[in-house]
């Protein structure tokens, strides 16, 4: 009796593994991530084509970010005479950099020229090219001046879209196209040298949001 007990439990337990498996891999069970289209939002297309490459600047933004972030740039804060990371290193303005370069704007080129047209605007004794467009700081006062500026609030989902800039008081990344259940967008970004993901699903969580941006 108590044989054909076990068995039989030993038999459910089978059934249910085989059916989670099932589910999972055929992406029933668990929903990892949402998008626009589960949230009726508008897809954002720009219609600006910086470099010409026939794709729209926002949406090139967001897939040079993810070219970037699958070399998996390792954390280290360096000074490079040729002002972008030659190496296998990087910091959280470089997802912006890469992101941004590969769509057609030199970030490096475009910053510096605004620092030194606007030198009271950004405070800065020792003017360096090579390392100012990198700043958190110097990117904020960048955007403020020559991007789009968009709400803070991350419950007003449908004003965020995968390829936006986000500021926070210390960091700075690039929003995802993948939401979670809420509808709240994930961030790309490279935060320390202990970050196991560069796509997260961590706004709520943060309280230091001071700058939302688009380019175009």
């Amino acid at each position: 009796m108590k044989k054909g007990i076990i068995v039989g439990f030993l038999i459910t337990i089978v059934i249910i593994i085989i059916t989670i498996y099932i589910l999972l891999y055929n992406k029933i069970y668990i929903k990892n991530y949402y998008t626009n289209e589960d949230f009726n939002i508008e897809n954002y297309i720009s219609d600006t084509d910086k470099d010409g490459d026939g794709i729209d600047d926002q949406t090139d933004i967001l897939e040079n970010v993810r070219k970037y972030i699958s070399t998996k740039p390792k954390y280290k804060s360096k000074y490079y005479s040729t002002g972008y990371p030659d190496d296998e290193y990087g910091v959280c303005t470089d997802v912006i950099a890469f992101g941004l370069l590969g769509a057609g704007y030199n970030l490096m080129e475009l910053v510096n020229e605004d620092i030194i047209k606007n030198p009271n605007d950004y405070n800065i004794t020792n003017i360096d090219k090579n390392i100012d467009f990198r700043r958190v700081r110097n990117l904020k006062i960048y955007l403020d001046r020559n991007a789009i500026t968009l709400t803070t609030d991350i419950n007003d989902i449908d004003k965020w879209q995968g390829g936006d800039i986000i500021v926070f008081e210390k960091h700075i990344g690039i929003v995802s196209d993948k939401r979670n259940k809420k509808g709240i967008p994930y961030v790309i970004h490279h935060a320390n040298p202990y970050q196991l993901n560069y796509e997260e699903d961590f706004l709520e969580y943060r309280d230091d949001i001071v700058g939302h941006y688009r380019i175009t």
